[in-house]
């Protein structure tokens, strides 16, 4: 068979590859494919073939036979020997035509299919592959590979995923979950945070109280409370880290601990007090954000964190060990006498300084030990030593002047690879940040700044994505974020950039939800659910609307009903605009070509209190701040809804362009928040809007929020965790943005607003 280019981004780059419709689903891409020949049926009576000496071949191979047990329901002996024909074949060899150890070559030919690579890594890798040439689509049984040669190997030595467990416990089950996930998409690095203000998550031995104390909290309360909240919280022992670490090991996955320090030490100063700086306990903290208490700076303290180093290099054999250092408010430090006394005795004239001096500390303990410190882009603030590794959150310029500087760099940008920002805008997204960082800008990060030169791109040792669980609390909300946002970073992290493209990477999609589908993963599809709009306004005034379909990505085959049926392959495809008399029931779904669903089906009732209706996610933030979270009644909720959408500096919103002839009142579905964000020193933004009465009110003023006061409702003084506003609104003509602003003391609650909805004259109360 002919070997055909199936883009020109391939054939540029000298690598020859499938026609493209014919390109295998695998994710990450491999970095050179291409097809020949004939291929390979694979049957339960296909054997997986490894040398009877290699223990890590043979792990590889039951891995990939329980795998392609467990999602194609295709069971496969594991057999030890001399390579054969009919067989899958897992080879390692120091001759393999690959340029390191996570390389791999991967054959499919009427004979078999054939993975080699010079180490372990490599070996896992291909097995991977093979996986996903076994899974090309939903299926179940004997299954036929196409021909393809593979020589493969890694863009970036570093392809990481940092999971936060200080804020929310996952147990170890879920842990070892996402490290299935990571295995699959062949990452590598599982930064894994383990020390925070909300919690301390790992036990050491020597001081008890770090997880007696600091492992748990009591989340806030605010309003009218059922029953006082449990303390929440856990901790891994000792034995569960090294199972995990094992794990993942067996996986070729590193394991890279964090503990913060010096700032983010709030557990840890509860646990023990003499550790901070004031002397005092303060609790645990159960409010996100950057909270104040800092280590002190004295002998015994960075004894203290020596000692809890060397149980943690006990327990993780990484290299590097991250100690964190973002985040560091200095206003303890600058308060205290015996910290300036330590500052002057050292020769130390700033804060900053003394944080590096700090963290120079702990990076000269960690190399005697034959260890690497890493941190947070903050610890080049005051100098940092040469041997330290960057990694780089505040956008992309930590990454650069590290670089700059000589020290080796991980990209890990906010908002750019946070998955607490969220995948989209849509009406029943789950928590998260705002801006939403879609599907596509993940798949077209690039991890080596443009900035730097030839040589200090060298030292850029990859990228990873950050899943920080303030707003995830459980694994559900985890894998939603993650998922498959995973894929685009896997691709970014592993494939050439110039083998990467957008369109095919879609089109390779399909298969690797059902793979995800077949494993329960709560996969989030908001790249392909499909949105229904309208012009409000115009089908208020006309009593029928335009309709227009879309999805994010821009995937897919759209198909829609008005009948209030399941839509499916044999509804209406959309490809214009179409006109529905109201009410109508638009309900849509996108379809791959084979007609799997892209995403769950999206229906939108189009009738008049409808379209006078914004939800939380459609009404805007008033002048001033573009801070925007979407969060959950209670911070530890174990549901994916509700949601709402709030501004913690401003709690104020503005519903666009609402059309106000006949319109007599507005209804506002609210909801009491607890105001648990520590601000530092971005607390003095907050805007405290003056209240008329004790409690409080929900003020609407027309255009802008410094505009005419039309309605002012007063909130209830037992702040319920739900309740409805109801009341007149001055009479007013035409189209008019509203300003809804709630008046309550700011070291009160914050109010979500779930929906507001417009009524007419003619509405029952």
């Amino acid at each position: 068979m002919k070997k055909t280019p199936y883009v020109l981004a391939l054939a540029l780059c000298g690598l020859t590859t499938f026609a493209h419709a014919a390109v295998p689903n695998l994710i990450p891409l491999p970095a050179q494919l291409s097809q020949s020949g004939e291929g390979f049926t694979v049957t339960a009576q296909t054997p997986i073939v490894v040398d009877a000496s290699d223990a890590e071949a043979r792990r590889t191979a039951e891995y990939l036979a329980s795998l392609t047990a467990h999602t194609r329901h295709l069971p496969m002996l594991v057999k030890t020997g001399a390579p054969e024909s009919g067989a899958i074949v897992l080879k390692r060899d120091p001759q393999a035509p690959v340029a390191n150890a996570e390389g791999y070559t991967l054959d499919v030919t009427p004979q078999g299919i054939r993975i080699v690579a010079r180490d372990g890594a490599g070996l896992f890798y291909g097995a991977i592959t093979a996986w996903q040439l076994l899974t090309p689509e939903p299926g179940v049984g004997d299954v036929h590979v196409a021909p393809v040669h593979i020589r493969d190997e890694p863009r970036f030595a570093w392809r990481g995923f940092m999971l936060d467990s200080a804020r929310h416990f996952q147990a170890p089950d879920d842990v070892r979950t996402v490290i299935d996930q990571m295995a699959q998409h062949k990452l590598n690095v599982l930064h894994w945070h383990l020390t925070d203000d909300q919690g301390w998550r790992i036990e050491i031995k020597r001081y008890p109280e770090l997880t007696r104390i600091g492992a748990w909290r009591t989340p806030p309360t605010v309003g009218k409370q059922a029953a006082a909240p449990k303390p929440y919280g856990g901790f891994y022992t000792q034995d569960e880290i090294r199972s995990i670490v094992a794990y993942a090991a067996e996986r070729h996955i590193t394991v890279l601990p964090e503990l913060d320090m010096p700032g983010h030490a709030q557990a840890a100063v509860a646990s023990y007090p003499e550790l901070g700086v004031t002397g005092t306990r303060p609790a645990v903290s159960p409010d996100w954000g950057v909270n104040p208490y800092l280590y002190n700076v004295d002998d015994n303290t960075l004894h203290f964190l020596q000692n809890v180093l060397d149980e943690v290099m006990a327990l993780f054999p990484s290299t590097y060990i991250h100690v964190g250092g973002d985040e560091a408010v200095k206003d303890q430090w600058k308060a205290s006498p015996v910290v300036q006394a330590r500052m002057r005795a050292l020769g130390i004239k700033t804060e900053d300084a003394m944080q590096s001096w700090f963290i120079e500390q702990m990076g000269q303990y960690l190399a005697a030990h034959n260890r690497r410190l890493i941190g947070w882009d903050e610890i080049l603030e005051g100098g940092v030593p040469p041997s330290a590794t960057v990694m780089s959150w505040r956008g992309t310029k930590g990454a650069i002047d590290a670089a700059r500087l000589g020290h080796d760099v991980v990209l890990a940008p906010a908002p750019q690879l946070y998955l607490d920002s969220m995948q989209s805008d849509l009406p029943d997204e789950t928590t998260g940040r705002l801006p939403s960082m879609s599907l596509q800008s993940y798949y077209l990060f690039e991890a080596v700044p443009k900035e730097l030169s030839a040589a200090q791109a060298k030292h850029v040792l990859g990228l990873q994505a950050t899943a920080f669980t303030e707003h995830m609390p459980t694994l559900r909300h985890v894998e939603h974020a993650a998922f498959p946002r995973m894929d685009a970073l896997s691709e970014a992290a592993w494939t050439p950039s110039k083998v990467r493209e957008w369109h095919g990477f879609l089109e390779r999609m399909p298969a690797q939800l059902a793979r995800y589908r077949t494993q329960d993963i709560a996969y989030a599809d908001s790249a392909f659910a499909p949105t229904v709009d309208v012009d409000r306004n115009a089908a208020i005034t006309s009593g029928h609307a335009s309709v227009k379909l879309s999805n994010q990505a821009r995937f897919g085959n759209v198909h829609y009903t008005t009948d209030g049926s399941e839509p499916g392959a044999s509804s209406p495809l959309y490809v214009r605009p179409f006109n529905v008399n109201l009410p109508t029931t638009v309900k849509a779904i996108a379809l791959a070509d084979d007609g799997t669903p892209l995403a769950a089906t999206r229906t939108r009732l189009l009738d008049l209190p409808s379209l006078r209706t914004r939800s939380t996610g459609e009404l805007e933030n008033c002048a001033g701040s573009d801070f925007r979270l979407r969060v959950q009644p209670t911070p530890d909720a174990t549901s994916m809804a509700p949601t709402y959408l709030i501004n913690v500096f401003d709690n104020c919103r503005v519903y666009r362009a609402a059309k106000l002839d006949g319109i007599a009142s507005i209804r506002v579905e609210t909801a009491t928040l607890p105001r648990n964000y520590a601000l530092a020193h971005d607390a003095k933004l907050v805007v405290n809007h003056k209240a008329s009465t004790p409690q409080g009110e929900l003020v609407v003023h027309l255009d802008n929020c410094k505009g005419k006061e039309i309605a002012s409702l007063p909130l209830p003084a037992d702040a319920p965790a739900t309740f409805t506003l109801q009341g007149a609104l001055a009479k007013q003509a035409g189209t008019h943005d509203l300003c809804l602003v709630f008046t309550s003391p700011i070291t009160g609650p914050i109010w979500g607003v779930g929906a507001v909805t417009l009524l007419p004259g003619d509405a029952a109360p």
